[in-house]
């Protein structure tokens, strides 16, 4: 048997994903995980992804990484300006949020997978920064020394930052139409405006540099303990807060020790040193813009190599963040400046020169007070002037808050929404920042003021951040959301669910000012849940069930359960927990390349036919049941762990969730939570009703999609599972039988050792272990391994649990059938435009008929999905189609139970030896195999 060579081997694995994990580069963090096809120079194949895209402009925020934009018919749109080359500050959220959704509606993809272990917010917090008002003695005696040092900042007065803000954005949109600026004129303004100049030269040879300009503004942007760090998740959801929030207007508590502040007065440094950090980030960038429109036309305005060494070397990561928010400032933000009239109150100074009266009363007590500035003494005479922020895009948030209500089938959204949509407008006015609104109440009290302590006790360590906040009508969040000023990372989705509720009168009344952005709630027959709750990815492989930024809707509410919002008791899987931080699997880039090779550990110049199988989720020595039938009954929440009567039972300590308990209650509980389903099949005289517990804190990954070739024909031995030829000239040689690739999938290397079990008989095996079931894999009655003799003594690595035999697949009229070009066409509303939302009766009990099978058969057997035809595949630009049942909750809520991270690999869109490539690339071992 002759050795493959590179050739056919490149044929063999033509559209066939690898995955990879490498570093970017010197203060990138950890390594940035990627799925590629090497052998491919189709955009059809190479351009394929297992996440959705986004879809409207008011989200393009989530993320910092490039991105495409399928934006509906109906959203609005930005403005099209210019497009000119533009610095990239190499910093990305983590987890990567296009990743955070994939293609099957509560999965992630493949990035996001291993950069959770690494997320954002398990960084430590921010050493001093633990108040919205005054800081700690460290942090404002690095201010002051800032502020007083011979070339650091200047000191200024509020009327100077908000004019230069305003200069910047001026220069900014110039930029971008193409006028370009002179190198000596931005030295000009920045050392007289806002720096003191160098004490020495920098550079002999053209002291008026951009480089110059630009050593400086790092240097003082760069240094510690001196300005936020929005790398940190609990300041990039604050930033509006900052900005827009005054105390006791809406609260946030997510687990971070940052207090709200004493008063107005306390809360206004804050806002003072977060505007002169974005002013600097401000003018660090629209000179990083020059300099690499100058490398991108040839102007000859560069850096030299040794420059940007330095420059990578000082930009540390608060530095890149902090370009990150002057980029989202300039884009979305605009200063306006009016004159006060003689009717409006006096208002001495404001709030940013009372500070710096303040400040400058602090300096005189200072070694080195000499060195403030005090020629700007304009902080001490009262404003002329009345500044205001608002967003420029007030329309394009609006439209994107009702096409994020219309993809969730928010009730009565196509009543509401022109109303809703009047107050997403009303909110992006021109206010001034200087002074609370007409309509505050001062008399309100905190609503977090007993319960901090106790929640902060109770944070369970976990790789997504709970974040509970406190909501008011005309809020700082939804401020926030109609600025279009958001930071990538889970905030747009915060922001997205707070300001759709403060918007709605009939919501906020009805589910009351608590609210648990990573749990769940119910409102008016359906559910609604935050992909961060467990419940959420759950039921989101049920029909009817819709997924967008983040957020999941569903028909399924919890049996007994009053309108209102819920936490979900569930546990960190400890396997998981240990492998974050360092530990994480994303650093073992080498390993992950190994375990999920195309060749597993063959050496590449002694590769055989004999050494892969093709693999199958249906292979049994016994046939397994047929006409089995699975209907979801319910969604079981218990008596809280937080309510004083939790007296266990032998029940797993669970209490039903009773009638008598049903009062209403500000405060939200935290239930266990389950789900208990019907099974029937043939092999049944009567239902079985089984009840699994969702309590461990598992995610699911879309397996990459796929692209066998079409040219490559495999020949299989009689007495073994493995290939005996591979033909990749298309034709058969001496008329042996032979199964094409794009049907039989790419074939698996026997390194991949696997098992395959069916579903029904796994659940009828609740007491083994994932190592049991590993183990016992070649022994079980209904499951499969390849037997391969090389590894006579290695137990299976990957668990296959087939959801596709016996089971009848979906009836719907919107899937003719499934094209592996889908990833291409999916965005992250889910939905068709056209679909009005879906209204669901009151009931508690679900009464559907069950969609995994045809109830009016007596016995069924396997049904194949029609062979997909030029007209029946999904083409580019189409919408997703949809997906879901019965069967693949039970699947989902049997992980959940067991605490088994899966792969959901979909037949038709991939095929099965990429997934335990996959699962092999995770570091994890189930793959669940769905029709």
């Amino acid at each position: 048997m002759a050795a493959l060579t590179d050739t056919e081997i490149e044929k063999l694995f033509s559209g066939a994903p690898q995955f990879f994990a490498r570093s970017q580069g010197f203060g990138t963090g950890a390594p940035h995980p990627s799925v590629a096809f090497p052998w491919n120079d189709e955009l059809g194949i190479r351009d394929l992804t297992d996440h959705v895209q986004i879809g409207d402009d008011a989200w393009g925020c989530i993320t910092a990484g490039p991105r495409i934009i399928h934006r509906d018919p109906m959203s609005v749109t930005s403005p099209s300006t210019k497009k000119r080359p533009h610095f990239n500050a190499k910093c990305q959220e983590r987890p990567n949020m296009l990743s955070m959704q994939g293609l099957e509606k509560g999965t992630i993809g493949y990035q996001a997978a291993l950069e959770i272990s690494v997320a954002d917010a398990l960084q430590e917090e921010q050493y001093g920064f633990n108040s919205l008002g005054s800081k700690g003695h460290v942090i404002v005696e690095q201010r002051q020394k800032l502020i007083t040092s011979k070339d650091g900042l200047r000191h200024l007065d509020d009327t100077t930052i908000m004019e230069q803000l305003i200069k910047n954005e001026e220069r900014y949109q110039a930029e971008r139409s193409g006028t370009r600026m002179k190198s000596q004129e931005l030295y000009s303004e920045l050392f007289n405006q806002v720096l003191h100049p160098p004490t020495r030269v920098i550079d002999p040879k053209d002291p008026y540099s951009l480089a110059v300009q630009i050593h400086a503004l790092v240097k003082v942007l760069g240094a510690p303990n001196a300005w936020t760090d929005f790398s940190r998740v609990e300041w990039r959801i604050r930033l509006g807060q900052i900005l827009w929030g005054f105390p006791l207007d809406d609260e946030i508590f997510d687990g971070a020790a940052i207090n709200e502040g004493n008063d107005a007065h306390d809360r206004s440094e804050e806002r003072y040193w977060l505007l002169l950090q974005i002013l600097l980030a401000c003018e660090l960038l629209i000179r990083l813009d020059a300099i690499t429109e100058g490398d991108e036309l040839g102007l000859g305005v560069s850096l030299k190599w040794s420059e940007v060494h330095k420059f990578e070397k000082e930009a540390n990561i608060s530095v890149k963040w902090s370009l990150i928010l002057a980029r989202a400032w300039l884009e979305n933000v605009a200063v306006t400046k009016r004159s006060m009239t003689h009717s409006e109150p006096s208002t001495p100074k404001g709030w940013l020169s009372s500070l710096t009266s303040k400040m400058n009363l602090k300096h005189d007590h200072m070694h080195g007070a000499h060195h403030v500035d005090h020629g700007q003494s304009r902080h001490n005479s009262q404003s002329e002037h009345v500044y205001a922020i608002q967003g420029r895009y007030t329309e394009r948030q609006a439209h994107g808050l009702i096409h994020f209500a219309r993809k969730l089938r928010w009730p009565d959204i196509q009543f509401s929404g022109p109303k809703m949509f009047e107050t997403a407008i009303g909110l992006g006015k021109a206010t001034p920042i200087t002074n609370p609104p007409h309509n505050f109440d001062t008399r309100r009290t905190t609503y977090f003021a007993d319960g901090k302590t106790s929640a902060h006790e109770r944070k369970q360590l976990s790789r997504r951040r709970k974040v509970e906040a406190a909501l008011h009508a005309s809020g700082w969040f939804s401020k926030s959301y109609v600025s279009g000023l958001i930071l990538p990372g889970e905030v747009l989705s915060h922001y997205l669910m707070s300001t759709l509720l403060e918007v709605d009168e009939n919501a906020l009344a009805k589910l009351g000012p608590m609210a648990n952005l990573c749990g769940g709630f119910v409102y008016n027959g359906k559910s609604f849940w935050s992909t961060a709750c467990i419940v959420g990815r759950v039921l989101a492989a049920g029909q009817g069930a819709a997924e967008c930024m983040g957020w999941i809707s569903s028909d399924v509410v919890p049996r007994g359960l009053e309108e209102g919002w819920v936490d979900v008791a569930v546990d960190a899987v400890p396997a998981d927990v240990a492998r974050t931080g360092r530990k994480a699997r994303i650093y073992g880039k080498a390993t992950i390349e190994r375990e999920s090779d195309v060749l597993g550990d063959a050496e590449p110049s002694d590769v055989l036919p004999a050494d892969f199988v093709i693999p199958y989720e249906n292979a049994y020595a016994n046939a397994p049941p047929s006409n089995i039938r699975i209907e979801l009954k319910s969604l079981n929440f218990y008596a809280p762990i937080d309510s004083v009567s939790t007296t266990p039972t032998a029940d797993k300590g669970f209490h039903p969730f009773s009638d008598s308990s049903k009062e209403k209650d500000p405060e939200i509980h935290t239930y266990p939570a389950s789900t208990t389903f019907t099974i029937s099949h043939d092999a049944l005289d009567r239902d079985e009703y089984h009840n699994f517990a969702l309590t461990n804190d598992i995610y699911f990954v879309t397996a990459h999609p796929c692209v066998p070739s079409s040219y490559v024909k495999y020949f299989k031995s009689p007495t073994s599972p493995t290939i005996q030829q591979i033909d990749v000239g298309g034709h058969d040689p001496n008329g042996k039988p032979s199964s094409p690739a794009h049907i039989t999938g790419h074939p698996l290397h026997r390194f991949y050792n696997y098992t395959a079990i069916h579903l029904v008989d796994l659940i009828n095996k609740p007491s083994l272990s994932l190592d049991e079931l590993l183990s016992k894999g070649s022994s079980n009655s209904h499951s499969r391994s390849p037997s391969i003799s090389s590894l006579p003594n290695k137990p299976p690595r990957f668990l296959v649990i087939d959801c596709v035999t016996g089971f009848a697949p979906p009836q719907s009229p919107d899937m003719p059938s499934l094209s592996r070009m889908s990833s291409l066409s999916s965005s992250f509303g889910m939905e068709p435009t056209s679909v009005p939302p879906i209204r669901m009766p009151s009931s508690l009990e679900l009464e559907r008929r069950p969609s995994t099978a045809a109830s009016s058969r007596s016995r069924v057997e396997r049904i194949d999905p029609p062979s997909p035809s030029p007209s029946s595949k999904m083409q580019l630009g189409t919408r997703r189609r949809q997906f879901g049942s019965d069967l693949e909750i039970l699947v989902r809520a049997v992980c959940a139970e067991r605490g088994w991270n899966a792969v959901i690999s979909r037949r038709k869109r991939g095929c099965l030896a990429c997934a335990i490539r996959e699962a092999g690339a995770l570091g994890w071992k189930v793959i669940v195999r769905v029709e």
